[in-house]
């Protein structure tokens, strides 16, 4: 066999291998899917939509942030704390506010102020890479669009979740 019929071999292997490289998030089609479902989302709502962030653990403590974007800028941010009082087992909120436009971020608490955008970036190269030490998951039941997205340590006893939970995303 002559030299140039040897490196197009070598070249063809090479490139077979290199186009079957594996990925590095889990879930890749369902994230392929839902990342269509926000993008024609966003072209429909001209990117102005708000959304909703929960948290609750175990022990009756759950908090409720809603970010509202305007035209692709985060304008908005409510925040709601709830806790369950013992031994009534009745619900009380121990903290709310809202910030404007002019008062994003000046609260400790609340869930960042993240566009759907900032959310799809960080589920893709945070939240759902692949990971020997956890368990990730991802959910789509917001019209297809994330509702859940992130990962549990294996061997992690209570509230463990890293990622994000969307209760509500709607088009203003």
């Amino acid at each position: 066999m002559n030299r140039n019929n040897y490196l197009l071999i070598m070249l063809l292997i090479a490139s077979v291998f290199s186009s079957c490289k594996k990925s590095d998030i889990e879930y890749e089609n369902d994230f392929d899917k839902s990342f269509k479902a926000w993008q024609t989302f966003k072209a429909s709502s001209s990117n102005s939509y708000r959304y909703k962030v929960y948290f609750a653990s175990w022990v009756g403590y759950s908090h409720e942030t809603t970010i509202t974007v305007k035209d692709g800028k985060v304008v908005e941010r409510a925040f709601i704390a709830k806790s369950i009082e013992r031994p009534s087992n009745q619900t009380i909120v121990r903290e709310e506010w809202t910030e404007d436009v002019n008062s994003l971020n000046t609260h400790p608490n609340g869930d960042a102020t993240l566009t759907l955008d900032d959310i799809y970036h960080k589920a893709k190269n945070v939240w759902l890479l692949k990971r020997k030490d956890a368990e990730v998951s991802l959910e789509t039941k917001n019209n297809g669009m994330i509702s859940s997205c992130g990962f549990v340590p294996h061997n992690c006893a209570d509230d463990c979740f890293n990622g994000i939970s969307i209760t509500l995303i709607e088009a203003l």
